[in-house]
């Protein structure tokens, strides 16, 4: 049965199962083969970090547990201090405060959203161990400059490329230019497992480093035998079975990724006060996320007014992460006065569109339609 467009409901995300995903967990159920201790954990590790050309996959339970497990890798500890960005999910800025370390925030790029490079050297210390760009909607951060810096001060890089599967910084793929990078197959991912996450390295220390953590730090001598703080951040088989299913399909979903970005571009350009997405030189962007920006002066209504309004006509849109200063779980790290202009601006004035894997292209045109309809009213 055909949807009726007019009336249909259009979510912020659907994703699609590819056949071979749908394969491999039914052979996961029909086996039993259910726990992290399944063929389809290795499988999908080796898989993944061959896409990358590296040569360690450590998969775990989540996003936020790849990058408490890489900063548990690299040692990172209470006094430490981690450079990470003022506009992110705050998964990034958790998994560095379960440490004890202190995130220190840096604004970001007007144009891409990213960190910006020219404002992180200002904010290195001494107790500075770390830098974690973290490449948003799937546009690669300015990854020469932030090795440039990293390498000056003696840091470690922990790419966060959980929004980036595929992407790519002057040919090299988000997720391989790191000391660690981690990855997030939640269930509106361009790899979508449900759940689930993933390190790569090519370091062999921090490799076996990373895997003791996942899993309760038991001893190498004898199991049960704990000789470290440990955590159960292990992923299972069921969902390395449908990573590994998707993995195989993730060339086809950036194309498509891509082409719902042009045809969003295609029908929105016409109306001024929406900023497209801007994707600079050298830079495969994937689009996990078509992001715009509202300028009330020019399309009528503010980003507000534009979500609900949309929402009444059946149309799903989400805010952009919130910056440091208005997450009250950060008041007691940062300065009263703090303020990051550059992601409060984004913040207050920017939304995702419908951009799951799921979405037609007759979807999209409703929902510029609609988009159209409200500029055509202000």
């Amino acid at each position: 049965m055909q949807k009726d467009l007019k009336t249909s409901f259009i979510p912020v995300n659907v994703p699609v199962v590819s056949k071979e995903a749908i394969a491999y967990a039914k052979e996961c159920l029909e086996t039993g083969w259910l726990s992290s201790a399944g063929p389809y954990v290795p499988k999908f590790e080796q898989a993944f970090a061959e896409y990358l050309g590296l040569k360690h996959g450590v998969a775990v339970s989540s996003g936020t547990a790849a990058l408490h497990c890489s900063l548990l890798a690299l040692g990172i500890k209470k006094g430490d201090e981690v450079i990470v960005p003022a506009f992110t999910m705050m998964a990034t800025i958790f998994a560095v405060m379960y440490t004890g370390a202190k995130p220190i925030f840096v604004d970001c790029d007007l144009d891409n959203f990213n960190i910006d490079p020219e404002k992180i050297e200002e904010k290195i210390s001494s107790k500075t161990k770390a830098i974690i760009p973290v490449h948003i909607f799937g546009h690669a951060c300015e990854m020469d400059t932030i090795t440039a810096i990293a390498n000056k001060h003696n840091l470690k890089i922990i790419e966060d490329a959980a929004q980036a599967h595929g992407g790519r910084y002057k040919g090299n793929l988000c997720g391989s230019m790191g000391d660690l990078s981690c990855f997030s197959f939640y269930a509106n991912k361009i790899i979508a497992a449900g759940e689930g996450g993933l390190v790569v390295t090519n370091d062999d220390v921090l490799a076996k480093r990373l895997r003791r953590f996942r899993d309760l730090c038991h001893s190498e001598e004898k199991r049960f035998i704990h000789d470290d703080i440990g955590y159960n951040f292990r992923i299972t088989n069921v969902q390395a079975a449908i990573g590994l299913g998707e993995l195989q399909n993730i060339d086809t979903y950036i194309q498509q990724k891509i082409e719902m970005a042009n045809l969003y571009n295609q029908e929105l350009k016409k109306y001024p006060g929406i900023r497209l997405p801007i994707t600079k030189p050298l830079i495969n962007n994937v689009f996990w996320m078509y992001g715009i920006l509202i300028d009330k002066d020019y399309f009528g209504i503010d980003k507000d007014q534009f979500r609900t309004k949309l929402r009444e006509r059946g149309v799903d849109t989400r805010d952009f992460f919130y910056p440091p200063q208005m997450q009250p779980v950060l008041s007691h790290l940062i300065d009263s006065n703090a303020t990051f202009p550059n992601a409060t601006y984004v913040t207050e004035n920017g939304c995702y569109l419908p951009s799951g894997l799921a979405l037609s292209k007759e979807e999209i045109k409703r929902v510029c339609q609609i988009i159209g309809e409200l500029k055509e009213n202000r």
